[in-house]
């Protein structure tokens, strides 16, 4: 493949690869086919749009939709704007993403047919937005996408942008009960590039069919998409990912290079048609987003016959941090449970409560420093100045390095829960809770569970009398966040352990129901 050029921001690259690959396919989805020349064009009407509306450089724009090559093209498109993409979590409940375009003060939404009825209820509440366009067409009172598409012309904006622009803002779940944005920049994701091309993305070259499996809301799937085009792949998009039609497209369309989450990998397994499904395109699977067992990890190398790479990061460091080598996976490596070595261009320390750094072996706190650890929290001065600490990011995982500079992932500081892949808050479930009129006190913990790595079990004090059951205490809470993100299961007790200032010993709630692992998270 022909060398990245070295560029300061995103768009600068993409100009260079549509000049190296404009009759190349870009995207596939379904069965159209998008070249690099038509992206090109097709995002200069989005850009143009998008300025056409007034929305300045720096301004946020909003989609609500599966993943498409529409959402593709608004990608490129703000970047040909000066203005960043805010990525909604389509699982979200509906005072989710209230808050979250109006968090962003994002200007316009682009809204899919699966969420008009969500929007329809809450667009009175959106305090910036100027414009809704339906990407699906079909809207009785939205425009259709494609009609607003056909409104701009395809000329190049021609709008230089920075290092320091802000590209996309991606949401985090809150430690509070809100989430934050984060601010990824150009420079943030251009630092990432190379380190994929050392790694996990050596092999990756012009024309190779990359599978987007990842929402494009969360840093996996922003990802994704953002190094396949760098890398001038054929990307096939579909909306949501469906184990049965995965296993169809590996074959039909000789997919090579796919990242997934552990919980994806096992339900490909699980599917009957994974026993009759040619897997002899597959070069490489990279998975992350949450810990996987070793028993499924061994069975997928077994049953997929392809290299795999594990990946640890977080939004917050443009999903790059550590990765474990293909030579790493068998079981005498002694490796499995590893999330790998650090990149080149990444620092990583594991520091003790009193910020020292600790030996070999020793838990801690991770912390990273490089160029693609964000600019920041969007407008969240507090939660800035407790992450980023001389310029180095504190994650709130705890882990160890062994003597050969592996990095072991041990326990979350920060109380987070993360379930299919999915980052879940305590604070957010609680919340829910607390709003059910019998219950008094509430905590939320993250659990073993073979199928999701944890799952979230509710801890619940009732008023006094109340005969609330557990079935209807969890429906209440689907009203208010995501389905995901709801209790399982709840226990009921009499009585909330908390220290002597009050906060609640959550760690005392879980432990029973990790005395058979040999860490504490699944």
């Amino acid at each position: 493949m022909n060398k990245i050029p070295q560029k300061e921001t995103l768009l600068e690259i993409f100009q260079w690869r549509v000049r190296q690959s404009a009759g190349d396919v870009a995207f596939k989805f379904n069965d159209h086919e998008m070249t690099y020349g038509e992206y090109d064009a097709r995002a200069n009407q989005v850009a143009n749009g998008i300025i056409k509306s007034g929305c300045l450089p720096n301004s946020r724009i909003a989609v609500l939709a599966k993943n498409s090559m529409m959402y593709a093209e608004i990608l490129y498109g703000c970047l040909k704007s000066r203005t960043a993409l805010v990525g909604l979590n389509w699982r979200l409940a509906a005072p989710e993403v209230v808050f979250i375009v109006n968090d962003s003060q994002s200007e316009l939404l682009f809204v899919g047919q699966d969420f008009y009825p969500l929007v329809e209820q809450m667009k009175h509440q959106f305090k910036n937005v100027k414009y809704i366009v339906s990407i699906d067409d079909n809207h009785e009172e939205w425009e259709g996408y494609q009609s607003w598409l056909n409104s701009f012309d395809d000329s190049e904006p021609g709008l230089k942008g920075s290092a320091c622009d802000d590209v996309i803002q991606l949401y985090t779940s809150g430690t509070t009960g809100h989430p934050k944005g984060v601010r990824l920049t150009n420079k943030n994701i251009n630092s990432a590039t190379p380190m994929v091309k050392e790694t996990w993305g050596k092999d990756w070259h012009e024309k190779s069919v990359n599978f987007i499996l990842s929402p494009l809301f969360h840093v996996a799937g922003s990802n994704i998409v953002l190094m396949g085009v760098v890398f001038g792949c054929k990307n096939i998009v579909i909306p949501e990912p469906n184990p049965e039609k995965i296993l169809h497209l590996i074959q039909t369309e000789k997919i090579e290079t796919a990242f997934m989450v552990p919980a994806l990998i096992q339900f490909l397994l699980n599917h009957p048609d994974a026993a009759k499904t040619n897997f002899s395109s597959l070069r490489q699977i990279v998975y992350g987003a949450s810990p996987i067992s070793e028993d499924t990890l061994l069975r997928a190398i077994e049953v997929m016959g392809c290299e795999f790479w594990q990946v640890y990061g977080l939004t917050e460091t443009s999903g790059i941090g550590t990765t474990l080598a293909p030579a790493h996976h068998d079981s005498s490596s002694g490796k499995l449970r590893s999330c790998g070595k650090k990149y080149s261009g990444v620092d990583i320390k594991i520091l003790n409560q009193n910020g020292s750094e600790v030996a070999a072996g020793e838990v801690g706190e991770i912390t990273i420093k490089s160029t693609v650890v964000m600019k920041g929290y969007w407008n969240r001065d507090e939660a800035n100045r407790e992450s980023l600490i001389d310029e180095w990011f504190h994650t709130g995982d705890a882990g160890y390095f062994d003597e050969e500079g592996f990095l072991y992932i041990y326990d979350r500081i920060k109380d987070m829960i993360i379930s299919g892949g999915e980052n879940i808050y305590p604070a957010e479930v609680e919340n829910a809770l607390m709003h059910h009129p019998d219950i008094v006190d509430a905590a939320a913990v993250g659990v073993p569970d073979h199928k999701w790595g944890e799952t979230i079990k509710g801890f619940v004090v009732l008023k006094k009398g109340s005969k609330v059951g557990e079935s209807e205490i969890i429906a209440a809470t689907k009203n208010l966040i995501a389905s995901y993100k709801c209790p399982s299961s709840i226990n009921f007790i009499t009585e909330m352990p908390r220290n002597p200032s009050g906060k609640i010993l959550r760690r005392e709630l879980r432990a029973p129901f990790w005395t058979d692992k040999n860490r504490n998270v699944s």
